[in-house]
């Protein structure tokens, strides 16, 4: 059973029982078996070598030679301090060279890497980093989780200065890591539905299967190269910023904060063909006063999923930039488990979420009997396949959306499937806003909301917007006048992370109620899109 021990940043020495991820019986998947999916080798030994592979960042270019060395090297200083297999090694630090470099030395060594998203306020970093006991904390210096006894602080952003925190140890050549396919590769944070980051566990096994399928469906070739402008802590930064390149051998090119002028100077100057980011990323970019299409003529691929991709975005998106746009569905606890392929429709792959590709299953299930819908029927997002999660670190968190039977995710995302398997998503189960790709907890903001002297209740909701799928708008009681700005100011003194701030405010003497007495959240997004005129995004 694969592992994560614990370990103490305090005293630098790896105490108490291991950490592990609860997991249930296997089903009789296809891809269990010998020879199946799930029969390779761990994440080290299956990246390519060659060519093609370099990184790019606002520090500069490593090129495939440089990007194997500087592994090499970095694998042996987090050796020299104590890093073994089966240790954490946590992170937070803005997008670039070092994150990738991280992850690529804690795999060469069999460590569990553990990425936090650079935007994680102090509560969040200390909830998150409680889990999974670091054996090691690097955090840049304006980051929360540089305040953890112990962490590591390197002077500045570039791949130098993390060597330089580190200390010296012998390098640790490629093909030689301990690694075992069903070792723990990473722990994600994800709010999920009750806004504290919960750590989910991938394995080396599910995230190579799932890097090479969408190297196969996504058509990557010697000659293509990536830009990664959203955050490698989160699912889709690691799948298309760090997996998918070095299983290609293509380049990778990081951003360590969006622009989109920026971001077009470097579709045009590297030459990329690939891009998966939220759908605000392309909008924003082809509004640019620097956008010409000549300019990213080279992009031939756009794999984007959310609630803002309809069949007019994908449209718009695909006329302006002279590609094609792919919509896609997936999560933190299984990435892209929908898309479409080359030889896929391109009216079907506008009009839906795309459809299960490789040993993926997808089912609908009434979400009171737990029951199987059958086709054009909306209910639960059941699925399994070789790229699902091992599990949380919370055992109990996994068993409320893990079965016992068959090693069935349950979603919590509502849906329709057609008599060809194709995927519509129309809602959620659960009460999560999501925000250019973030998931916000609405129950979490209402606790920080309510714990203000003057507000006696507040209620949030999801406010459409076309730029980032949804904001957070907040109705409350108050004793006293609460608005947009004494919102904003209380959650930056509660230390809270900035997207999940709210960006509309709306007093009421009260808020509207069903009969059973729990509150009207339609009415209420209602009025916060009736309202949504005289709204200031932050």
């Amino acid at each position: 059973m694969p592992h994560v021990r614990r370990a103490s940043t305090r005293t630098g020495r790896r105490i108490g029982p291991r950490l592990r991820p609860t997991l249930v019986q296997a089903g009789a998947a296809r891809y269990r078996h010998t020879g199946g999916a799930w029969d390779r080798g761990a994440l080290d030994a299956s990246f390519a070598t060659g060519s093609g592979g370099a990184v790019v960042d606002g520090s500069g270019r490593l090129d495939p030679g440089a990007v194997e060395s500087a592994i090499a090297t970095l694998a042996g200083r987090l050796a020299a301090t104590g890093v073994r297999r089966g240790d954490v090694v946590a992170w937070q630090l803005p997008n670039g060279a070092p994150p990738l470099l991280l992850y690529r030395a804690c795999w060469r060594l069999g460590a569990v890497a553990a990425p936090l998203h650079h935007r994680l306020g102090a509560t969040e970093v200390a909830a998150a980093l409680e889990q999974v006991h670091p054996t090691l904390v690097i955090a840049a210096p304006d980051m929360p989780a540089s305040e953890w006894v112990g962490a590591l602080v390197p002077a500045g952003q570039g791949t130098e200065h993390l060597m330089n925190v580190l200390g010296s140890g012998p390098s640790v050549p490629a093909g030689s890591s301990p690694a075992r396919p069903t070792d723990i590769a990473v722990a994600l944070f994800t709010s999920g539905s009750t806004g504290v980051p919960k750590a989910a566990l991938h394995t080396h096994r599910s995230l190579g299967y799932k890097a090479a399928l969408m190297v196969s469906v996504h058509g990557l070739r010697p000659g293509d190269a990536v830009l990664m402008p959203a955050p490698l802590a989160h699912v889709s930064g690691l799948l298309n910023g760090v997996l998918i390149p070095a299983t290609a051998g293509i380049p990778t090119v990081l951003m360590a904060a969006w622009d989109p002028d920026e971001g077009v100077r470097l579709i045009e100057e590297e030459r990329v063909s690939f891009m998966g980011a939220p759908p605000v990323f392309f909008t924003q970019m082809a509004a640019s006063s620097g956008f010409r299409r000549e300019r990213t003529q080279s992009l031939r691929l756009v794999s984007t999923g959310g609630a803002s991709v309809s069949p007019a975005f994908v449209d718009t998106t695909s006329e302006a930039f002279g590609c094609r746009v792919k919509r896609t569905y997936g999560s933190t606890e299984a990435p892209t488990v929908t898309t479409s392929g080359p030889g896929d429709s391109v009216e079907r792959a506008r009009d839906t979420d795309g459809r299960a590709l490789g040993e993926v299953e997808l089912e609908v299930h009434d979400p009171e009997t737990s029951a199987r819908l059958g086709p054009g029927a909306v209910g639960e997002l059941w699925l399994r396949g070789p790229e699902l999660f091992a599990g949380y670190v919370d055992p109990d968190a996994t068993a409320r959306v893990l079965s016992e039977r068959g090693r069935w995710f349950r979603t919590g995302d509502l849906g329709v499937l057609d008599e060809e398997g194709w995927l519509q998503v129309v809602g959620r189960l659960s009460d999560i806003i999501i925000r250019a790709g973030e998931n916000i907890s609405a129950s979490e903001v209402e606790a920080v909301l309510e714990a203000h002297p003057d507000v006696r209740h507040a209620v949030a909701v999801a406010l459409p917007d076309p730029d980032v799928g949804e904001r957070v708008a907040a109705f409350v009681e108050a004793t006293a006048p609460f608005d947009l700005a004494a919102c904003r100011a209380w959650f930056l003194e509660r230390g809270v992370t900035r997207f999940k701030t709210p960006e509309m405010v709306v007093q009421l003497d009260a808020l509207p109620v069903l009969a059973a007495g729990k509150p009207d959240r339609a009415t209420m997004r209602t009025m916060a899109a009736e309202l949504r005129s005289g709204a200031q995004p932050a």
